[in-house]
């Protein structure tokens, strides 16, 4: 028991685990802030062109209430935070790409081996015979 404790530890410690964590709480308050920006300034913004505000539309199915205005709010809810993060995430990238230096691209280097002409092995470029096939190579 106590060695499968150690092991929890272990992974629980590890790096992964607590970005996981951290991006999860900051996750639920990027949501809360999304749903208030649909909510309070883009669904009224709406309601100017629309009779009412989206998340009332309603209809009944029976005795069931089918609420597709509050679906359609949670998809606007998802369209913008998914707007958000790849705005974040695009400056982000932008901010790490001006640290890094260009790349410099070296020159091949020279070879340091040749084909023999007469049986096509590789030999070393200082050769003079092939130790293959013993053939004289210029």
């Amino acid at each position: 028991m106590k060695g499968f404790m150690n092991e929890f530890k272990a992974f629980i410690a590890k790096g992964n685990v607590m970005n996981l964590a951290v991006g999860v709480i900051i996750g639920a308050a990027f949501q809360a802030i999304t749903t208030s920006l649909v909510n309070d300034i883009i669904s009224p913004f709406l309601g100017l062109f629309t009779p009412t505000d989206m998340s009332g539309w309603t209809f009944m199915v029976g005795q069931a209430e089918i609420r597709y205005g509050a679906f359609l709010t949670a998809i606007l809810n998802f369209f913008v935070m998914a707007f958000v993060v790849f705005l974040l995430v695009r400056f982000v990238n932008k901010l790490m790409d001006l640290g890094k230096k260009p790349a410099v691209e070296e020159a091949p280097a020279a070879p340091t081996t040749k084909k023999c002409p007469f049986c096509c092995s590789e030999i070393a470029i200082e050769a003079t015979r092939c130790p293959h096939c013993t053939s004289e190579v210029k």
